[in-house]
């Protein structure tokens, strides 16, 4: 659902009713993950999708239907070798799919409307949905902020709520989105209910250090895939508005000095594309102690060796090395700065989601990975 925040945080805004399709379960090859949501209003417009078209006709008319009769449904999607005409996924994977009418006045839309606003402002929330169980309470919904505050409740009481609202908030530190298990009135063992929990988290960071072409090249990609790109370069002739347009945020720092005073958390990634000692060592030495997602630095495989000698006389461990992805990016055969950032980018998405790097031809390595993960969404949401 919070892949189409801003959207649905409209709606909302303006009274509309309207029917949420959520995909809640996903098995094999699917195209879209758990949290995917698709959304049709009391006028048929759309927005959104669950499957990147294979189902998109079947979910549409599932929504026009809960409009009318406000009832909530949960429907399952898989490719059928029995009726290659059926709807269902020709990628060959299987999806649930919770739909449930949203009128103005749904137990569920004061939670979802409080964590669509703080999503559609890059702000930090969490959505506890009950998407199997009791009939009665399919779709209910509770609202968990940052501060812990909660909106809404899931109807199975008091205890039930807190149990949700827990866990909502260790899937919010975590960034992540996902199902839980738990028991009808809140009990951790026993599990006749599933929650869906979606965090909405600001945009992860980009941290781009050096202000060459890659790293213009780079601003570009890391906006695309829906981080908050900082380019950082010591020298204030070099790192200007006009050099990387496509930057939220431009720094004339030194490089380490700017890393020790900013916030970076598990999503960052960092690349140095400096390959200059000077810049490079103190700078690696800060970052490779940090608890981010990605180191990565530019240079020759020369340039690497000298690099990690200068690093482990500066007090760098082995296991600390071991992090450093360098030579930066995948072997793609890259040359220019668009190419290159393309590599890097290519080496960040494999190192968040479990990738090989290897070309899917003739493999028998799976499509889609299972690694939990907050994957990137600009103005703040995940999914």
């Amino acid at each position: 659902m919070l892949d189409i925040a801003e959207e649905l945080h409209r709606w909302v805004e303006q009274g509309r009713d309207f029917a949420l399709a959520t995909v809640v379960a996903v098995g094999g090859s699917a195209p879209r993950p758990a949290g995917a949501a698709l959304a049709v209003d009391a006028d048929g417009t759309v927005v959104g999708s669950v499957s990147g078209g294979c189902v998109e006709a079947a979910v549409y008319e599932l929504c026009r239907q809960a409009l009318q009769d406000g009832d909530t449904v949960l429907e399952r999607f898989g490719y059928s070798d029995e009726d290659a005409f059926a709807v269902g996924l020709t990628c060959g994977g299987v999806i649930d799919v919770l739909v449930a009418p949203v009128p103005a006045a749904a137990p569920a839309r004061p939670a979802l409307a409080a964590v669509l606003a703080a999503a559609a402002r890059g702000g930090t929330a969490a959505v506890a949905r009950i998407v199997s169980g009791p009939a009665e309470l399919l779709g209910r919904a509770l609202a968990v902020g940052a501060d812990g505050s909660r909106t809404g409740g899931l109807g199975g009481g008091p205890e039930l709520d807190r149990t949700a609202a827990a866990e909502a908030r260790a899937f919010l530190d975590a960034g992540r989105t996902g199902t839980l298990r738990i028991g009808e009135r809140g009990s951790r063992c026993g599990a006749p209910l599933t929650l869906l929990i979606e965090s909405a988290v600001p945009a992860p960071r980009m941290i781009v250090f050096g202000a060459i072409d890659f790293a213009s090249a780079l601003a570009r990609i890391g906006a695309f895939l829906g981080y908050h790109v900082t380019v950082c370069d010591a020298r204030p002739v070099f790192v200007t508005r006009a050099r990387f347009p496509d930057a939220d945020e431009i720094v004339a720092e030194w490089p380490h000095e700017y890393l020790a005073r900013t916030a970076v958390d598990a999503r960052t990634v960092l690349c140095v594309l400096t390959h200059d000692a000077k810049f490079d060592v103190p700078l690696l030495r800060l970052a490779l102690r940090l608890p981010v997602a990605y180191v990565g630095a530019m240079g020759s495989r020369r340039t690497h060796l000298d690099r990690e000698a200068r690093l482990r006389e500066a007090g760098v461990s082995d296991l600390e090395l071991s992090r450093l992805r360098s030579p930066i990016g995948l072997d793609l055969g890259a040359r220019t700065p668009e190419e290159t950032a393309l590599s890097i980018a290519a080496e960040i998405v494999a190192t968040r989601h479990g990738g090989t790097g290897t070309s899917l031809t003739g493999a028998r390595t799976p499509i889609h990975h299972d690694v939990p993960a907050a994957p990137a969404r600009r103005g703040g949401a995940v999914a």
